[in-house]
């Protein structure tokens, strides 16, 4: 981690930094600073992780740190100061921790660790958010199954229909493929509901309408997909099939 130490006093800088090499590992880099406007300055130039802030400084206090970064800080602040009565302001703060001078090297320790673990939170929460992004964008184009040995990811267009089997769904592929799923065709239907390609036809399929071939009036109405399977349509979903199709075909 890289660390900053913000105190106007030279030897309370120094205390602390030979602490902190000496106790902290996890700061491999540490910068120091005598006043907050050239420390705003060093954590803008060398983002830090950690900030060991001091409150009481002649020209303003380290409590005022905040009116230079009026959006979400990048950094950990433990406040470092001689005066106990700051410590409520400085938690309001959402500082990670708070030390006393003289400070105590048990008590730094923890409070690095803390500022540690804060990082490390934070950034599984972005990979986390990040991902989540990343699976949205991808779901505008796939479909995840959940095959026995993990998760299928499979484009929209390689799906030609869906078949409801008790509990389960059967999906069948543009490949000549059919993979078993554990959801009910519900799921399905559901997850695809704002995808207008797929048309529920019958209660025991999903269609994917760029797979049709023909609609069949003959021995009871179906759809005649172009891996030959003959799909039933029930009367009110074929009534409402061929209002769509002359809306747009004819």
């Amino acid at each position: 981690m890289k660390a900053i130490i913000i105190d106007d006093e030279k030897r309370a800088r120094h205390l602390l930094s030979n602490l902190i090499s000496t106790h902290c590992p996890s700061i491999l880099t540490l910068l120091e600073a005598q006043d907050l406007a050239s420390g705003v300055d060093l954590i803008k130039t060398s983002k830090p992780d950690v900030v060991f802030l001091d409150i009481e400084m002649p020209q303003q206090s380290g409590l005022d740190i905040l009116e230079y970064f009026p959006g979400e800080i990048g950094f950990k602040i433990i406040f470092v100061t001689a005066y106990n009565q700051y410590a409520i302001e400085a938690f309001k703060m959402a500082a990670v921790d708070y030390l006393l001078k003289p400070v105590d090297t048990s008590e730094l320790k923890a409070a690095v660790e803390k500022a540690k673990e804060a990082i490390t939170a934070h950034t599984l929460n972005d990979q986390l958010n990040k991902l989540r992004d990343s699976l949205k964008q991808l779901s505008i184009d796939k479909i995840a199954l959940e095959i026995p040995k993990g998760i299928m990811f499979t484009s929209h267009n390689d799906i030609v229909y869906f078949e409801a089997d008790g509990m389960y769904t059967n999906v069948q592929l543009i490949d000549g493929k059919q993979k078993t799923i554990c959801k009910p065709l519900k799921h399905f239907v559901e997850q695809l509901e704002n995808n207008t390609m797929f048309f529920k036809c019958h209660r025991s399929y999903l269609i994917n309408l760029k797979y049709v071939d023909e609609l069949v009036k003959d021995d009871g109405d179906y759809l005649l997909m172009n891996n030959q399977k003959r799909i039933p349509i029930s009367k009110s979903k074929r009534d409402q099939f061929i209002e769509v199709i002359k809306e747009t075909f004819l």
